[in-house]
């Protein structure tokens, strides 16, 4: 795949609130092998067709435009990433984009233990697991499929791969895991994995679900509390927005991602590509520009670039989302944390 060498001294892009944008977002895929109670229905969703979708040369090249002002860290999810053949030969081209430092995945791992020496080979940083349990049954009754132990094994192939540092996103429910976060926080204490406790957020049809199933990030670090004393922590690094908190001795970390309770709006530094080639201003807002038709006329990786730069003026200042309300925006929760 042939880059083309591009001009890393321009103005690095910022919104109109003065946040520089660092960090993109890129799904390179609507499907996912999981139909997670929180995330999507389990049948009757409508795929994107194949010709919508961009090709891993056009990322690449929608990746140039945006290191050219600035983007610096490239993020791939979905959907579930690990679906769509060869995945190796975009992160090796992301890789090879001038100026951009840090390539990281979202996934939920159940086919990250036969990828993961590939992926690393290509260039990949590191990885986001989603886990929502420990418990085998609970599982299949989140997911609405089976795979624990596949999970669990990408986990560990990924701490054996140096993908430091594996962070693990645990959606908290009442009444279906939350009795579990204690010992979610636990495995910081074992291992060096940093797990991430997300506020259910409303996704499509899930309002219902949230409002009675929502646990607050306050409630969620008292209960973490109960068996042990936090500190204050950096954390591992990375983009994400979550606030993180150790126990004394811990090779890991436990963090909290809030956007309904402690919104993050103030500190993003981000913009999300979809999988269909919109660029996405806000996960949960209703702005995005068109970047797969231009892409596709032929445009310059400076005309692109001049895209993203125009496309600032309409990043919002935050989201407005409240408890009960929902955003037809969001499509995945693979899109929530960094």
């Amino acid at each position: 795949m042939a880059l083309t060498t591009i001009d890393l001294t321009r103005a690095p892009l910022a919104d109109q609130f003065n946040r520089p944008i660092t960090y993109l977002r890129i799904s390179v895929t609507d499907k996912c092998n999981l139909r997670c109670v929180y995330c999507m229905p389990e049948r009757g969703l409508d795929w994107l067709p194949k010709g919508e979708i961009l090709t891993y040369e056009e990322i690449a090249k929608i990746v140039q435009a945006a290191a050219s002002v600035g983007v610096r860290s490239v993020r791939l999810s979905g959907g579930e990433p690990l679906i769509r053949r060869d995945l190796g030969r975009l992160v090796a081209a992301i890789r090879a984009v001038e100026g951009i430092e840090d390539i990281s995945l979202s996934t939920n791992g159940l086919l990250l233990s036969e990828q993961i020496a590939e992926l690393k080979a290509a260039g990949l940083n590191r990885v986001n697991v989603s886990l929502d349990t420990l418990r085998a049954g609970r599982f299949e009754a989140i997911a609405r499929r089976p795979g624990l132990d596949r999970v669990l094994a990408g986990i560990d192939a990924a701490i054996e791969a140096g993908m430091e540092p594996v962070k693990i996103n645990v959606v908290v429910m009442r009444g279906q895991n939350d009795d579990e976060i204690a010992d979610l926080a636990q495995w910081t204490r074992q291992q060096p994995v940093f797990v991430r406790f997300i506020e259910v957020m409303p996704v499509h049809e899930n309002v219902g679900l949230q409002r009675d199933s929502y646990v607050s990030s306050d409630e969620i670090l008292e209960r973490v509390r109960s068996i042990g004393d936090l500190r204050p922590s950096l954390g591992p690094g990375g983009n994400g927005p979550a606030r993180y908190f150790a126990f004394d001795g811990a090779p890991g970390a436990v963090g909290v991602i809030s956007p309904l309770s402690h919104d993050y709006c103030e500190r993003c530094n981000r913009v999300r590509l979809t999988a269909d080639g919109h660029l996405r201003l806000c996960l949960f807002g209703d702005q995005d520009v068109d970047l797969r038709t231009p892409l596709r006329a032929g445009e310059s990786i400076d005309a692109l670039a001049e895209i993203l730069r125009s496309a600032m003026l309409i990043k919002p200042e935050r989201h407005h989302l409240r408890l009960g309300e929902t955003s037809s925006r969001m499509r995945a929760f693979s899109e929530i944390g960094g």
